[in-house]
């Protein structure tokens, strides 16, 4: 992969990257797109990083499928895929984690402990080997964004990370890779999310600006739908991740919500100017 993208260079060419852990979707392709317009060459990495799942999530359950992975990639112009085994990344003796202070404090760092030390290790990594000129990331997981332009800063990356919206299924789910395990019933219960969002807009154009209140109603919300257990939802600054507790500027409203056996993020920047 480095030789690749060493040669690219050498000819005058940029690069951009787009990360993921496979098995596609229209999400994906949605960042693989935005990247095309960014590089004269783009490169995809595929690789379900271990050392960002905890003990007792779903690592081994995690669906893969690499040959309809390159069938659809092929359809779309890239580059060049990146698929290392994890004996490539991780190899005997490993020693090295990439942390960070702050923004892992928040949403999903406080149920999963780990998590952004490993996936902050592997984008490095990442970064390392394929030395882009631009990655693009989604706005789904916005706290891990968050933690790769913070990090990308902090460390001196010479990369520009570019952030794309969320991209949804026509009846307003968050596309995930995960949303494939949902049963039909879980699959209608996971539409509680967007619409729980929605509700909280909507109460603050209402003039309702408390957070603590947007957050009990969505709680509720949630919780009135089967097979349903929240993680958390939180109303926050967009740029410390830090709880507000009056929403008097724009605010992200992020939640994780387990349905079953499958844990669901979404978010929505919320805004009293709406």
């Amino acid at each position: 992969m480095t030789h690749w993208s060493d040669c690219q260079r050498k000819k005058g060419l940029s690069l951009s990257f787009v990360p993921t852990m496979g098995f596609l979707h229209q999400g994906h392709l949605s960042l693989i797109k935005e990247g095309l317009g960014h590089a004269d060459k783009l490169v995809v990495s595929i690789f379900v990083n271990p050392t960002q799942f905890g003990p007792g999530e779903d690592f081994d359950t995690y669906p893969r499928d690499l040959e309809r992975d390159f069938n659809l990639l092929r359809t779309i112009g890239v580059d060049a895929v990146f698929t290392p085994d994890q004996s490539d990344f991780y190899p005997q003796g490993f020693d090295t984690f990439i942390n960070q202070e702050k923004l892992p404090q928040h949403l999903c760092g406080m149920s999963r402990t780990g998590h952004f030390k490993g996936m902050m290790t592997i984008v490095a990594k990442l970064f390392n080997v394929v030395n882009p000129d631009v990655a693009v990331f989604g706005e789904k997981d916005f706290q891990q964004l968050a933690i790769i332009r913070r990090m990308v800063k902090d460390l001196n990356f010479n990369i520009r990370i570019i952030g794309h919206p969320i991209v949804r299924e026509a009846d307003g789910l968050a596309m995930s890779s995960r949303n494939s395990r949902l049963t039909p019933d879980q699959r209608k219960t996971a539409l509680c999310l967007i619409s729980a969002l929605e509700k909280a807009q909507n109460s603050l154009q209402n003039k309702e600006y408390r957070a603590a209140v947007l957050i009990r109603e969505a709680e509720a919300f949630i919780c009135s739908h089967p097979d349903t257990g929240i993680d958390y939802i939180k109303i926050c600054d967009p740029d410390t991740l830090n709880d507000m507790t009056e929403i008097d500027r724009p605010a992200l409203m992020a939640m994780a919500v387990n349905f079953g056996a499958i844990r669901l993020i979404d978010n929505m920047l919320l805004n009293p100017n709406k």
